[in-house]
């Protein structure tokens, strides 16, 4: 059978919700890794945010009117990130993720996206060889960080939060990174508070939408992250993401009490330049 797809609506997401914290979970118990999700609670708000957000676009799939799956695109910036795609454990080896990822990539090129990018769980293998067959490219190796909140400054950094003044300065600190901007995101991230941005010599530097599993950030130097990475409270979620190639910060980070979760791979479709900067992936890319 080959399932129905319509796009999720509000009366779907306690389903939703149930279905994306029971994947996750299952696939990590199965490798011994923690969930990304502690509880269904957690994942049905996830789902909740992500579905009422108008710059996500996200999808369920279906068998005889009982759901099976979902799956989101963020469609805030040019480049779309995607996730997260869950499928009920009960309907597993019927197609469903193959049908809702084909689904997103034809959407990203009916719509003209440049490029199209996934964050996905290192340990779990057949998702990495479903996405290869799809045609996404491996370009990164990530480490998913957690700890207790380092809480100290970086000599000549200067942290605050960002205001909407800052985003045409962050946005071209990000296009000067990689090629393109994030601006819907770290607009939404301003407007909730919780976007920061470092400053050096009286010109920002670096700026994060929020150090934490769903946010991204980007700076001059290695230097610039640690600033933010120092400031930040707390790593919401499981933590925050940061490529394993990046020697100097990742040891950084180790020595200074963080601890690494879990490996993740960073792929992509169409666009994709090597980054000219330090930065930060959120899960979405």
């Amino acid at each position: 059978m080959v399932p129905t797809l319509r796009r999720i609506e509000p009366p779907d997401v306690p389903e939703a919700g149930r279905i994306c914290h029971d994947a996750f979970a299952a696939i990590a118990q199965q490798h011994n890794f923690p969930p990304d999700f502690p509880d269904r609670d957690v994942a049905t708000g996830v789902i909740s945010q992500l579905s009422a957000n108008p710059g996500v676009y996200g999808v369920v799939a279906e068998f005889d009117g009982r759901i099976a799956g979902s799956n989101f695109v963020d469609e805030r910036s040019p480049i779309v990130g995607l996730g997260p795609i869950t499928v009920d454990p009960a309907a597993q080896n019927r197609g469903v993720g193959a049908a809702l990822m084909r689904h997103m990539i034809d959407r990203a090129a009916e719509r003209g996206a440049p490029g199209l990018r996934l964050l996905q769980s290192g340990y779990h293998t057949r998702s990495l060889c479903l996405y290869t067959k799809l045609g996404f490219a491996v370009r990164e190796p990530i480490a998913n960080l957690q700890g207790p909140p380092i809480a100290t400054t970086i000599p000549g950094c200067a942290v605050r939060p960002a205001g909407a003044a800052d985003a045409a300065a962050c946005d071209r600190l990000c296009r000067a990174v990689h090629g393109h901007a994030r601006g819907g995101e770290l607009r939404d991230a301003i407007g909730q508070g919780a976007a920061a941005i470092v400053e050096r010599g009286g010109r920002i530097t670096g700026y994060t939408t929020q150090i934490a599993f769903f946010g991204h950030a980007v700076g001059e130097t290695n230097e610039d992250l640690k600033a933010l990475i120092a400031a930040a409270p707390s790593f919401a979620g499981p933590g925050f993401l940061m490529p394993s190639r990046n020697t100097e910060l990742f040891q950084w980070c180790l020595d200074h009490g963080l601890r690494m979760i879990q490996p993740m791979t960073l792929m992509t479709i169409g666009l994709y330049n090597e980054p000219r900067g330090a930065w930060l992936p959120s899960i979405l890319y």
